[in-house]
């Protein structure tokens, strides 16, 4: 007859699973989120940023009521974007053409 192991050493792999879970998963995420979530509120008319698709424009738009930013890429070409497409702010003393 093939012995069971105790149900707390059961419950000990599950907390161990958890707390692994916890610290290679759902922290760093948060993390992540929360400096996103900064950075759209550092967002201002005239920042230079990167989008995730690779446009580095200047914002001349920003709708407070709605999702939807207008990005410069140059001086005949504007863009609108969601708000979560931006994924860095740039210095502003480099000139978007240097870039």
């Amino acid at each position: 007859m093939q012995q069971q192991g105790s149900p707390l050493s059961m419950i000990f792999i599950f907390i161990i699973f958890g707390l692994i879970f916890y610290f290679m998963i759902y922290r760093p995420q948060a993390k992540r989120n929360k400096a996103h979530k900064q950075l759209m509120a550092e967002l201002s008319k005239g920042t230079k940023v990167l989008t995730s698709g690779g446009l580095v424009g200047r914002i001349v738009k920003i709708t407070p009521d709605s999702d939807d930013i207008v990005i410069e890429l140059n001086a005949n070409t504007q863009v609108s974007i969601k708000r979560n497409f931006i994924v860095s702010i740039l210095p502003k003393d480099q000139p978007i053409s240097d870039l």
